[in-house]
């Protein structure tokens, strides 16, 4: 076994009957590892298209129930804003009490945010709008941290394509979605609420449905077994190597959570940032909701679809060239959708899609070199501690945005984000320089 993976802390006392069966062989970890799969799976497909909602429609909404572009980007702020808190909690949860209780809380209270953002279409009321998509925001960072619970039992050389896979099967949801506005617009009509909040119903539905699915199937709990098997081996070499056991106390590497933290915060700012105005800069130039939900459905598939080969390519070249990769895969973006046309669906498509793959590799090779630098004992923790940072990179990204598209333009903000993805380089850079 990895020494990174090597538990320290409380002793797990009085282990269960249901958990020795896992720690004693490596078959059934391998046998919990693919069902594990599964669960999660599934739980993403619900999960992708309940935070699909609030990247095509919220900016949307907002502008209508406030008159105004100047503050389009709130509901993407506040959603992101919402999913931080939600970040650290549902990190500080699973780490106390396993990856099922945490993700379930975090899935059913984002499906109660977004039933909260169809009662306040319905009044009218903006407070409540915020209010809700606060919580709603718990469900984005839930669906993001599922993808840590394919990774505790797997092998080092597996933990980008865990990371992958669960992320791929996102897409389903994700892209269903934004190409269901105008069938959950017209069932809202119908129900007698704004159009706009026909989404949300989806995402209400899809995140509750996400949350019950852990609930009931995530057993045994994937990181507390990880945790077992941890503690199992620190004991085997506390009695059989002492000395050596002395040395892989505390098995986390700082400079590591750092780096994939650096680059899992740089890539959401720039593909918050752009994606949130894409709809507004797109109903300036007289195209429809349907063609926003085309455009914002291609993005959101480039995010999630790439996964399984972005994945191989992270275990098999590494966390940095792939960090490379999505600094260049960023800028590309920014300047084609600073110097394309407003008229054009072919370019703006080509711009968000690449928009999505950058992101995708930034939060892949990320992910993994967190995985990497921290062991079982403080990483649900650690995990839930750098997507508050995330997070709150992407609420900054997403308010700002429209405040530049405002004093300035979609360009303006289109070619800063592109720029701004430059700064992987030096990150990377530092991660290699020798302590």
């Amino acid at each position: 076994m990895s020494n990174e993976t090597v538990f320290v802390g409380k002793p797990i006392n009085g282990m269960g009957k249901s958990l020795r069966p896992y720690v004693d062989s490596p078959e059934n970890q391998r046998q919990l590892y693919k069902r594990t799969m599964i669960i999660v799976i599934a739980s993403q497909v619900f999960g992708g298209a309940g935070l699909a909602a609030g990247i095509t429609v919220g900016a949307l909404l907002a502008q209508d129930m406030l008159g105004t572009d100047s503050y389009a980007g709130v509901p993407t702020a506040l959603f992101t804003l919402g999913s931080a808190a939600a970040a650290l909690v549902v990190g500080r949860l699973s780490q106390r009490l396993g990856r099922r209780a945490g993700l379930a809380a975090g899935f059913l209270t984002g499906g109660l945010g977004a039933a909260g953002v169809v009662l306040a279409a319905v009044f009218n009321s903006i407070v409540l709008l915020f209010v809700s998509l606060l919580v709603y925001g718990a469900g984005t960072a839930t669906n993001l941290q599922a993808r840590y619970a394919g990774t505790d039992l797997a092998l080092p050389t597996q933990r980008a394509k865990a990371i992958s896979t669960a992320m791929v099967f996102t897409t389903f949801g994700a892209v269903a979605g934004p190409n269901l506005v105008n069938i959950t617009g017209r069932i809202a009509t119908l129900l007698g609420a704004p159009t706009l909040s026909g989404p949300f119903m989806l995402a209400a539905v899809a995140y509750i449905l996400a949350g019950f699915v852990l609930l009931i199937f995530l057993r045994p709990d994937p990181l507390i077994v990880a945790k077992a098997i941890a503690e199992t081996q620190r004991a085997q070499d506390s009695r059989n190597h002492a000395q050596q056991s002395h040395t892989l106390i505390t098995g986390v590497n700082k400079r590591g959570i750092i780096v994939g933290a650096s680059v899992m915060v740089l890539t959401q700012i720039v593909m918050v940032g752009i994606m949130t105005m894409t709809p507004v800069h797109m109903k300036h130039h007289g195209h429809g909701l349907g063609e926003v939900g085309v455009v914002i459905g291609i993005h959101v598939a480039a995010m999630y679809l790439p996964s399984l080969l972005t994945g191989i390519l992270v275990d098999k070249y590494g966390r940095m060239p792939m960090s490379y990769a999505s600094g260049v895969t960023l800028l590309l973006a920014g300047l084609l959708a600073a110097f394309a046309s407003g008229d054009s669906m072919v370019l703006l498509v080509l711009a968000l899609a690449l928009l999505g793959l950058g992101w995708n590799f930034g939060l892949i090779s990320g992910t993994a070199a967190i995985v990497d630098a921290t062991p079982p004992h403080i990483r649900a923790k650690t995990q839930g501690t750098v997507d508050v940072l995330v997070a709150l990179a992407g609420a900054s990204g997403g308010a700002l945005s429209g405040m530049v598209v405002a004093q300035s333009s979609y360009s303006t903000l289109s070619l800063a984000g592109g720029f701004l993805s430059l700064l992987l380089i030096p990150v990377v850079l530092w991660s290699r320089k020798k302590v």
